[in-house]
């Protein structure tokens, strides 16, 4: 075999080794794909995803106590730095779904849990008091009705029966109701004493 002949060969065994190495590699690319890091702390959640496929778009959800903070679709690269976290006095779940284009078995659904803030309990507002505990309006009470006041009621004058008080001029009007009694006693009075004149004039002229 020639010189040439050995070269040649080698060449077309060093180029099919080289394809080789470049396919391995090529393959073994998916593998190391898909790199889904994400971190949570007690008030914020940071994702980092790398590698995926380009074809169609991804999506990234984040959720935290159950509502959704963050919605989006991605291409070969998602990264989200200190996205903030609803406050919480308890400890709160915060889960991440990434749903990848290519395969669902790049597909992430992953949840973590935040803690507590320090001093974040102290500082959590108070539990607004349910209806049953609120206290019912107090209701007035008995002495708060005004009562009637005897002093404030006057009684109804009653005409005086003292004759008195009537009017000293009614003998002169006429208007007074013992005016006609009066005087019909003076006339028996007067008409007694004629009957008494009368019978002791006879008693003397008899004795005489």
């Amino acid at each position: 075999m020639s010189t040439k002949q050995h070269r040649r060969r080698s060449g077309i065994a060093l180029g099919a080794a080289g394809v080789a190495l470049a396919g391995s590699v090529f393959l073994a690319a998916p593998a190391s794909a898909h790199t889904p890091n994400w971190t949570v702390d007690c008030d914020s959640v940071s994702v980092d995803l790398k590698w995926y496929s380009t074809q169609a778009p991804n999506t990234v959800t984040i959720t935290a106590g159950g509502e959704e903070i963050l919605s989006e679709e991605f291409g070969k690269n998602f990264h989200q730095q200190d996205l903030a976290l609803p406050q919480h006095s308890e400890p709160l779940d915060v889960r991440l779904v990434v749903v990848a284009s290519d395969h669902a078995k790049y597909n992430v659904d992953e949840t973590k849990t935040s803690p507590v803030c320090e001093g974040q309990e102290s500082e959590s507002p108070e539990p607004e008091p349910t209806p049953s505990e609120t206290t019912p309006s107090e209701e007035p009470s008995e002495s708060a009705e005004p009562t009637p006041s005897e002093s404030t009621t006057t009684p109804p004058v009653e005409p005086a029966d003292d004759e008195s008080a009537a009017p000293t001029d009614l003998a002169e009007t006429g208007s007074s109701d013992s005016t006609p009694l009066i005087a019909g006693i003076a006339a028996a009075v007067v008409a007694a004493g004629a009957g008494l004149l009368v019978v002791a004039r006879k008693r003397r002229s008899v004795k005489a």
